[in-house]
């Protein structure tokens, strides 16, 4: 009778501790016997240490350790990169607090970002690399996305001649930190603007105007690997991330020009997921919105009975294809 091989190599799971979508990632590779280890780096120091060492091999040894838990980490054979907090010293002052930060992103960072043979959903480095919205744009031109005309400003007169070219129009922010209103965060939703609503302050930080699309639904593909699912929601909203109870959940099925343009986009940037949004047109063309390395996908899959639980597990307990 041939043996079977247990694969005791952890995924690592990273990411703050209010993520449902890990949640669910997590019971899933738990319930195949798949070793998780579970952390958030911004933890470190004071609930999270790590030790590493290199010199006589090409790889790091050794670890990444909780109160509970601990990673080799020459062992992990993949990583889940969702959203872990940010590094925060509050006993120290403003400039040895800066110090000690910088020290924690580019050596725990730095260690964390060149784990050997581990798979990365996604690599830290490239989700920077896509966070950007003008690199992300550019990208979806070259790949032959259709787009929006769209102006990245901080000069009033420009901002209201575009408007005044391309409207109706909106204005979106270019990245959503933490925006806390009486102590909750919030969702900085899309709104329109027209020029007439442009003034000085404008020229304080850089603006994104885009034409509105003229769209009857939107829709949101979550590519997982070499797997697609695609979902047509049914809001009415001009932002459907608004209100969750308007939605209805449709699967559909990408074009295969919009599949290709996917597929080039991602290789672009050298990520393995990708959680893409488009406006569907009347005529039925999808027009690029963005893609988000990191976005979220799990509230669509009650409604919809679409897999995107087990393609994830499928492709962190995989690992890398050594050849």
């Amino acid at each position: 009778m041939t043996p079977v091989s247990y694969d005791d190599r952890p995924v690592l799971v990273v990411t703050n501790l209010d993520d449902p979508t890990a949640d669910f990632v997590i019971a899933e590779l738990h319930d195949r016997g798949v070793p998780v280890v579970r952390f958030d780096s911004g933890d470190f120091p004071a609930t999270l240490s790590c030790s590493a060492f290199i010199g006589d091999t090409d790889r790091w040894r050794g670890s990444v350790q909780t109160p509970s838990r601990r990673a080799e980490l020459g062992s992990a054979r993949a990583m889940y990169y969702r959203r872990p907090s940010g590094f925060t010293f509050p006993h120290l002052d403003k400039q040895d607090e800066r110090f000690a930060a910088a020290q924690a992103r580019y050596g725990l960072g730095g260690i964390l970002t060149s784990l050997p043979g581990c798979l990365y959903v996604n690599h830290p480095n490239r989700i920077g690399d896509a966070e950007y919205k003008p690199a992300g744009l550019a990208a979806a031109a070259v790949v032959g996305f259709v787009l929006p005309p769209t102006l990245i400003t901080n000069v009033p007169d420009d901002a209201r001649a575009f408007l005044k070219e391309h409207g109706p129009a909106i204005f979106k922010p270019l990245s959503v930190p933490l925006y806390l209103v009486d102590g909750k965060a919030q969702t900085v939703p899309v709104t329109e603007v027209t020029a007439d609503e442009i003034d000085d302050s404008v020229t304080g930080t850089m603006h994104l105007f885009q034409k509105r699309v003229d769209k009857v639904a939107d829709i949101r593909v979550t590519v997982i690997g070499e797997r697609t699912f695609a979902v047509r929601i049914d809001s009415g909203l001009l932002d459907w991330r608004t209100d969750y109870s308007t939605h209805t959940y449709t699967p559909v099925t990408a074009p295969p020009e919009v599949e290709r343009a996917m597929r080039a986009y991602l290789r672009h940037f050298g990520l393995v997921f990708g959680a893409f949004d488009f406006a569907l047109t009347e005529p039925g063309e999808w027009v690029f919105i963005e893609c988000n390395p990191s976005g979220q996908w799990a509230w669509m899959e009650p409604p919809t009975d679409l897999p995107m639980t087990a393609a994830l597990a499928d492709l962190l307990e995989g690992g890398l294809r050594v050849s």
